[in-house]
């Protein structure tokens, strides 16, 4: 599922010809052509560099799920930290779990327990397909094996899927999404613009993906929607966006937080869609969110607009002023 921003090289732009020119003629038969695509993952991007130490402590293990194509796969699980508190990780499509590297040493010096995974295809998880499924029977395998999670933070389509998990009954106390897409539209409407493909197709497409992956389901697209089915009351939610993401529309927060009442949102400027993972005032934000002795017990501090300082660094990560970056945060922690 070569979904939001990934490059249009020329094989794909080839296969987008062949959906628009075979779904000309048959909305079905282009929609059969499209499916495999959209569940299709790149090769495993590399560990970075600086992400490196933080894997090699890892604790590794795995546990199974059923699959996209329900035949089973072992998905490679890490845990670091030995705290009383467990807080899972959800990276996006063509990501990693290093990619939490930064994340996930800031939440061990705090005294959580850390876990982490590789969905299939992604990583060290073997598989070249995949999709939301995978990513919410994931979580279903930790909330089995390390019971009540204190809380699930995902990134980009992680993000989507960590909502939905937590819809669909997986105890979480607080959620965190960064650069989350709002629902499985979003992807679907996406997908539909890079191949380019008609509207008659793209409707053949959605039913055909309905009944591949969610048979007997009346309407798996309000499961598989946080805006139509949003939290349970009562989970905080914190929903990140930087303002300059090319890859998931900054729109997509505001969904998110209007239909979670109480939500807040903290949108950054300068940080993409990736390095927004490591930028400091979401590190303190999230470990903020995560500190608050109960769900609600107390209002995350609030900041002004654009302009202002940055929350304060903490002292692992300080080595500068807190107003080194004073334009990068344009709205922290407001409440919706």
């Amino acid at each position: 599922m070569p979904w939001i921003g990934e490059a249009v090289n020329l094989a794909l732009s080839a296969v987008g010809a062949v959906v628009r020119n075979v779904g000309a003629l048959s909305p079905r038969a282009g929609a059969a052509i499209a499916l495999p695509l959209f569940a299709r993952v790149a090769a495993p991007r590399p560990v970075g560099l600086r992400e490196q130490p933080t894997m090699a402590q890892a604790r590794r293990s795995t546990v199974h799920i059923p699959g996209l194509a329900r035949t089973g796969v072992d998905v490679v699980v890490y845990e670091w930290g030995r705290g009383d508190t467990v807080v899972a990780l959800a990276h996006g499509w063509n990501g990693r779990a290093s990619q939490f590297a930064v994340l996930v040493r800031e939440l061990v010096a705090e005294g959580h327990r850390v876990v982490a995974f590789d969905a299939p295809g992604h990583g060290e998880t073997p598989g070249n397909g995949t999709y939301l499924i995978d990513w919410i029977e994931a979580f279903g395998a930790l909330q089995r094996r390390y019971g009540r999670l204190h809380a699930a933070i995902g990134h980009s389509f992680g993000g989507l899927a960590t909502l939905i998990a937590a819809a669909d009954g997986v105890v979480i106390d607080r959620v965190v999404t960064v650069a989350a897409p709002a629902d499985a539209d979003t992807l679907l409407i996406q997908f539909q613009a890079m191949l380019d493909y008609g509207d008659a197709t793209a409707a053949a497409l959605r039913t055909r993906f309905a009944e591949r992956y969610f048979a007997g389901e009346a309407d798996p697209f309000a499961r598989l929607s946080p805006v139509r089915r949003p939290l349970p009351a009562g989970i905080p939610l914190l929903a990140v966006h930087d303002e300059r993401d090319r890859l998931v529309p900054l729109g997509e927060v505001s969904r998110i937080a209007s239909a979670n009442p109480g939500a807040h949102t903290l949108v950054t400027r300068s940080f993409g869609h990736n390095r927004v993972l490591e930028a400091d005032p979401v590190l303190d934000a999230v470990i903020d969110m995560l500190a608050v002795a109960k769900p609600g017990a107390r209002t995350l501090d609030q900041n002004s607009i654009a302009g202002a300082s940055p929350l304060p660094t903490r002292s692992s990560r300080a080595k500068a002023p807190a107003t080194a970056r004073p334009r990068e945060v344009v709205t922290t922690l407001a409440a919706r």
